[in-house]
């Protein structure tokens, strides 16, 4: 490598600088036509003074060290003065360092930290991080292969509290099996002052669906904060979202255009993503795969690792308040209603998605609100300035759920032998008893129309939770 060629020549430069420094020292002192007393008044002069060194410091030479440049060069000419290169016998073996190059190799994107900590996964020795990242230097191995320069700095402000305050955004993941080779998309909120994950889901879409997917298991699961801020992307601005908020006395905040410092804790745990995790998934993913080894790694490594800025894991961080106050299932099922205005014909009925339903007579030309579960549009509520009249008498149903509400069915199935993210989804099911979350049956349903992640990672079935609120 030329980093390496340039150190070597560097190294043998500064040698041969040192070799020039002790021959100029000890020139006189060495001639053989000296008798010894004049030899030893030569060598304690120039014991007494200062010398410029090959630094360009002021240094002192012992007589003893004198005497033994002299002996050297009369054995061995100048080249006997020259200091010779440090034969050090490496401390890390070198199975250990191979096994830590072919990681880098096999994915260039793994910083070292990345890859010490694969090894430690694997049960395997491991060597420090410096010196890690020291051999992977020598080896030519340290250049981020995917061209990204490190993160900005931006401000530090921070929550006083926990669930004070939320930043939700998405993340573009790797392409999804099947024909359509959709990229998948992680729709998370982070906690400010803790760093937790409080809400996520991996879907196919950033669209409102997933967005309340996301938001809803988190309010299950964390409790229900002061403030969310959100950007200005569609899901983000739609009706749906600021309804379920203003029920849930939440105040949702848009952050300006391109002001990327107000989100900057949630961009950071985006690039811990791609770094940690999304650096070992290959695209050609199932979606229930990725949400279940993501789900282990966060819950094995993100959430227990200390935290660089707070000093403490994000879990602990968030727990130390104690448990949060939930809401209601009844609150929540009435924060993610939709509502929509129709207004009613002559004949007393509206139109809601090519189905059309009754309305109370009264409410002829009225502008009402229609009040409904996109995944059940045979239960409309309609209510008339804030005020409840009943429910929509169905007359012609077409359609039972939302037009974007469609179900993701899963995609059929589709060198180092070191799975990082599968070891940690084996721990994280150990952890919880042995017994692994269907995922197949969250992407069924929770992506799309029925399955709600809790923050414990177990899945309720939204309209079974239905039942038991009207019950």
């Amino acid at each position: 490598m030329v980093i390496e060629r340039w150190e070597k020549r560097m190294d043998e430069d500064r040698r041969r600088e040192i070799g020039l420094f002790r021959y100029a020292l000890i020139r006189d002192a060495a001639d053989a036509s000296l008798s010894k007393a004049e030899r030893g008044r030569l060598v304690r002069a120039l014991a007494e003074r200062e010398h410029m060194g090959p630094d360009g410091w002021l240094v002192r030479v012992a007589r003893g060290t004198l005497d033994e440049w002299i002996r050297f060069y009369r054995r061995g000419g100048f080249e006997a003065l020259v200091p010779q290169p440090r034969v050090v016998e490496p401390r890390t073996p070198a199975g250990v360092l191979e096994l830590a190059f072919s990681l880098k190799r096999e994915r260039p994107e793994r910083t070292a930290a990345q890859v010490r900590e694969i090894m430690l996964a694997a049960g395997g020795p491991a060597p420090g991080l410096r010196t890690l990242q020291t051999h992977l230097a020598r080896q030519g191995l340290n250049v981020r292969a995917d061209g990204r320069s490190p993160g900005k700095v931006y401000g530090r402000f921070e929550a006083s509290a926990r669930n004070e305050l939320w930043t939700g955004d998405g993340l573009r993941g790797p392409t999804l099996v099947g024909a359509a080779a959709r990229r998948a998309v992680l729709l998370a909120f982070i906690d400010d002052h803790s760093r937790l994950l409080v809400g996520w889901r991996w879907g196919t879409g950033e669209d409102v669906f997933r967005l309340e997917a996301a938001l809803r298991a988190g309010l299950m699961a964390r409790g229900v904060p002061e403030a969310i801020l959100v950007d200005r992307g569609s899901a983000f601005v739609s009706s749906q979202l600021l309804r379920a908020c203003a029920v849930l006395g939440v105040k949702l905040i848009h952050a300006s255009p391109r002001a990327a410092t107000t989100k900057g804790k949630l961009e950071r745990f985006f690039r811990t993503v791609r770094d940690q995790f999304l650096v070992e998934i290959d695209d050609g993913v199932e979606l229930a795969e990725l949400n279940r080894l993501f789900s282990a790694w966060l819950e094995v490594v993100y959430h227990r690792r200390a935290h660089s800025e707070t000093g403490q894991t994000p879990l602990a961080r968030f727990d130390a308040g104690g448990a949060p106050p939930l809401p209601t299932p009844a609150l929540l099922r009435e924060a993610f209603l939709w509502s929509v205005q129709r207004t009613v014909t002559k004949t007393a009925t509206v139109s809601l998605h090519s189905n059309q339903y009754e309305i109370d007579a009264a409410l002829v030309g009225r502008k009402v609100e229609l009040i409904f579960d996109p995944f059940d549009l045979t239960r409309i509520e309609v209510t008339y300035q804030h005020r409840p009249f009943g429910l929509a008498v169905p007359l012609l149903i077409g359609r039972h759920t939302h037009p974007q509400a469609e179900r993701e069915l899963p995609p059929p199935s589709a060198p180092t032998g070191i799975d990082y993210l599968k070891l940690l989804a084996e721990q994280r099911d150990t952890e919880l008893g042995g017994q692994r979350i269907d995922y197949s049956s969250l992407t069924n349903g929770a992506d799309s129309d029925s399955d709600i992640r809790d923050g414990d990672g177990e899945d309720r079935d939204i309209n079974q939770q239905q039942e038991e609120d009207g019950q």
